[in-house]
This record gives C-alpha cells, sequence and structure tokens, in this order.
C-alpha cells in the first residue's frame, strides 16, 4: 500500500458502503476518511467518492461542532 492509498479491493468496499449512507452520512464518512490521511486526504477522498471537496468540508465542520 503506497502511503494514504488504500488498496483497491479496500476502496471497492468502502465506495458500496459510502453509496448506502444518507447524504448526512456520506458527509461525515468522507470527512473521516479524509481526516485519517492527513495532508491530500480531501483530494484523494473526493476523487474515491466522486463528492466535492466541498461536502467533505462541510462534513468536517458539521463534525466539529458536534463535538462542543
Amino acid at each position: 500500500m503506497r502511503m494514504g492509498i488504500y488498496e483497491p479491493r479496500i476502496e471497492e468496499k468502502m465506495k458500496l458502503f459510502y453509496d448506502n449512507l444518507s447524504e448526512k452520512d456520506k458527509r461525515h464518512y468522507a470527512a473521516v476518511e479524509a481526516a485519517k490521511l492527513g495532508y491530500g486526504g480531501m483530494q484523494y477522498i473526493s476523487n474515491l467518492f466522486k463528492c466535492s471537496r466541498q461536502m467533505i468540508g462541510r462534513g468536517i465542520k458539521e463534525l466539529e461542532c458536534d463535538n462542543l
């Protein structure tokens, strides 16, 4: 596994899981996965799930608010 990139079989499982989530849960899951990867994670997850970086950013903000 290259740094910050999951194996193809793991990516497929992640995409299947993501596709079955509600919109809110998609934002939160994408945000958590992007945060786990650190630098470049938002772009990687955006490409993997075919979602916008803005959506991931919104998920990050929502999760930060939930922790207050």
